[in-house]
């Protein structure tokens, strides 16, 4: 794990079903995971329990039932994607809008998939998560997932994306903690804002 903000930790590892390196945060004065995977170093790198873990959609589960059983962490996802949880995992539900644990706020993204939240963090110039719609390749450029994530109309996925994207850009921020791809620290709003022109 490596603080890239004060009391934000980032850390990476094979998704175990997907096989593609994601990226997971601890945001520790607020006690909350976003889209867990165990780090390298195992549960024992947190000298302070987490105490909730955020997905920023209902595909991000990853390996919070480890957090679940070990700190007895609350897991939240957007309402739209509790369907996901039918089979038994306790998962509480919020709302778009809603203030979350940690005075996290939920936004909705809405467009690759009904229940893609970003998550807005107001402290350190303001901090951003989000899910699958936008991704980054190392150091490199924002970009959308390739079209055969984006459904049957990848132009209209697109589209909605950008517009929500572009909503996001009325909140204050210099951060953005990408779910897949390497976080972009100071500059952020900026980088999203070109990305939502191209």
């Amino acid at each position: 794990m490596k603080e890239i903000l004060p009391g934000v930790f980032h850390w990476t590892r094979m998704h175990p079903k997907i096989g593609i390196e994601v990226s997971s945060y601890w945001l520790r004065p607020e006690r909350v995971l976003l889209d867990p995977l165990v780090p390298d170093a195992g549960l024992d790198a947190f000298d302070e329990a987490p105490e909730h873990v955020l997905l920023t959609n209902r595909h991000h589960w990853r390996e919070s039932d480890r957090f679940v059983e070990r700190f007895g962490c609350t897991v939240w996802c957007s309402e739209p994607g509790l369907h996901e949880f039918a089979d038994g995992r306790e998962v509480r539900g919020f709302r778009f809008g809603d203030e979350l644990p940690g005075g996290v706020l939920a936004i909705e993204i809405d467009g690759i998939c009904p229940d893609e939240t970003a998550l807005f963090v107001a402290r350190e110039s303001g901090i951003v998560a989000v899910a699958d719609g936008v991704i980054r390749d190392g150091e490199g450029p924002l970009r959308f997932v390739t079209d055969d994530f984006m459904g049957d109309d990848p132009p209209a996925v697109k589209n909605a994306l950008r517009r929500a994207y572009g909503r996001l850009l009325d909140r204050r921020f210099d951060h953005l903690l990408l779910a897949h791809g390497c976080p972009w620290i100071g500059g952020a709003r900026q980088a999203l804002a070109d990305f939502v022109q191209r």
